[in-house]
């Protein structure tokens, strides 16, 4: 039995997964087509979910080690993955566009030829960029003493406190040498755990990029890009030019359980494609391309008595979060297939 699949990855060889995760079993869909073509704008879990039921699951069917997970080759518009069925169990295996384009042109002919594509060469990337390229090239999160020992905007031109693009902010306590590009924040909104209380770090907010034009006492940058107004008490930051990675998703090697801290976009329930915080970061062992599962956070039933003792709903999965940026004690994650709201305080667990 054969069938073809898309491709989430190419990879050059095929290693062996660990123990615990090649046990678990892979479920195709039944609707699952025989064929499909990468196209334009397909990203990987987009595509391993019209495949599999599980899509975090796929790296176990390339039989992948955990080097070609962190990081796996490119797949482009064009190319094609076989499914071969071996003893029952659905193994991948990749033809790249120019293979497809031999085998719709028949016998390989031994002379000089050009290859033409139909398609742009744009690697297909796990999640869609998009929506997480905000929070990709800002910190974002910083430690809580840091943001309060940053350089800090201390003036404006002609005795102002709000500085406009092209405008020059005059800045204490910065170090950095002249050219230097570097960044200015605003914040920042405390993040705690829900648990302790306790602060895991400070988000901020991105003002402007800047050019430091000189270095003294009091030194001088020009703004050179800006979203908003900056304004006295804003904070210097490095820039970071952050690439995004194109992890391969898969599940943590250890049980961790957190919960949502923050979400975004000006709405309290995080749907699919929304980006959530967790508390859960480095020091925990979380990394980029893990993936979670969010579920909502218990409801305490009705007593029909004070005497009785509290209980909890169970609680109900509300989709995956496919986590893409890491702190050292907070996490960024992007709800996918979400079948109801994420909202704050709602669990997040190893699947």
């Amino acid at each position: 039995m054969r069938k073809t699949i898309i491709s989430l990855v190419l990879l050059a060889s095929w290693a062996v997964m660990p123990a615990q995760a090649a046990e678990e079993p892979v479920t195709l869909k039944d609707t699952a087509p025989d064929r499909y073509v990468v196209v334009k704008g397909d990203t990987l879990w987009g595509i391993s979910g019209k495949f599999l039921k599980d899509p975090w699951k796929w790296p176990q069917i390339w039989k992948m080690n955990k080097e070609e997970i962190k990081n796996p080759h490119w797949i482009y518009p064009g190319d094609v993955i076989v499914l071969d069925m071996i003893d029952g169990q659905p193994r991948l295996r990749l033809l790249k566009n120019d293979q497809t384009d031999r085998l719709r042109q028949g016998p390989l002919r031994l002379s000089p030829q050009t290859r033409i594509t139909l398609f742009d060469e744009q690697p297909a990337a796990s999640i869609p960029a998009s929506v997480i390229d905000p929070f990709l090239a800002k910190p974002l999160i910083v430690e809580p003493d840091a943001f309060k020992k940053a350089p800090r905007v201390a003036l404006g031109p002609d005795e102002r406190v709000i500085v406009s693009s092209a405008e020059r902010a005059y800045v204490t306590d910065l170090e950095a040498n002249i050219g230097d590009k570097v960044q200015l924040y605003r914040g920042g909104k405390p993040l705690k755990d829900p648990d302790t209380g306790e602060v895991l770090g400070f988000e901020v907010e991105y003002i402007a990029d800047a050019k430091v034009m000189d270095i003294a006492d009091v030194s001088t940058l020009r703004i050179t890009k800006m979203r908003q107004e900056v304004s006295v008490g804003d904070r210097v930051m490095p820039t970071v030019d952050l690439q995004y990675l194109n992890y391969v998703p898969h599940v943590p090697e250890k049980d961790v359980e957190g919960k949502v801290i923050s979400t975004y976009g000006g709405v309290d329930d995080a749907g699919s494609l929304s980006t959530v915080a967790i508390n859960l970061g480095s020091q925990d062992g979380l990394e980029p391309g893990h993936v979670l599962f969010s579920y909502k956070k218990p409801r305490k039933v009705r007593k029909e008595s004070r005497y009785e003792a509290d209980r909890y709903t169970p609680p109900v999965k509300s989709g995956n979060v496919f986590i893409y940026r890491v702190f050292n004690r907070v996490s960024y994650g992007l709800v996918l297939d979400s079948t109801m709201p994420v909202t704050l305080l709602d669990e997040v667990r190893k699947p």
